[in-house]
């Protein structure tokens, strides 16, 4: 099977998905990787296409060190969800999950890529959707369970709220966007952009 790699900017690996040749989205459709349940423990997540009923569900197990171990998925769906959520499946599994959610954060994704190929845009937005609701699933459980000093705020790039406030009382930061470009908080999966908003309407600024 083809092995993507780790990618560096945001949405390159649904970007390659897309890009895909036929014979490559044949293989893998044929004889997916990762078909199945990540070992325990284990972070599910679901994504659901209204418009023509797919579904994929992935699941990853992660390691001490945030490294994904196993990414695994199942699909009802057409031969380019299952070829896309395959070469996912591939290309994720060692990154860091800051790595992974970063990379393969799908928001916008079909809007940008439709004028390529409009329904295959779709297939492998929505294998994104689904890990990436898989990493959250994993965020929120660290979250829950950090027994630092200070409270975790971002788990992908391990921010805590302590540094959140302080950069947006020194640098006068009002966006969630703001300070992700700040300390990166928000840079990943996306669970915290809540946490951080509510941050920004407590602090009170100078």
């Amino acid at each position: 099977m083809t092995n993507l790699g780790v990618r560096r900017h945001p949405r390159a690996l649904l970007v390659e998905i897309l890009l895909s040749s036929a014979e490559t989205l044949k293989e893998h459709f044929l004889n997916p990787s990762n078909v199945g349940e990540a070992g325990e423990p284990r972070f599910t997540g679901r994504a659901v296409s209204v418009s023509c009923g797919a579904v994929v569900q992935f699941s990853v197990q992660v390691d001490q060190a945030h490294n994904i171990l196993q990414a695994k998925f199942r699909a009802v769906g057409c031969d380019v969800l299952i070829s896309a959520s395959s070469l996912l499946s591939e290309a994720v599994t060692g990154m860091s999950t800051a790595e992974a959610a970063n990379d393969v954060h799908s928001q916008s994704f079909v809007e940008e890529f439709a004028e390529i190929d409009d329904n295959r845009s779709a297939c492998v937005a929505l294998a994104g959707s689904a890990l990436i609701s898989a990493l959250q699933d994993y965020s929120n459980t660290a979250r829950d369970e950090w027994s630092g000093d200070d409270a975790l705020i971002c788990t992908c790039f391990f921010v805590s709220e302590q540094t959140i406030e302080r950069e947006i009382q020194n640098r006068g930061l009002t966006t969630v966007g703001e300070v992700t470009r700040v300390c990166s908080a928000g840079g990943g999966c996306g669970s915290c952009h809540q946490l951080i908003q509510e941050i920004l309407d407590s602090v009170a600024l100078p």
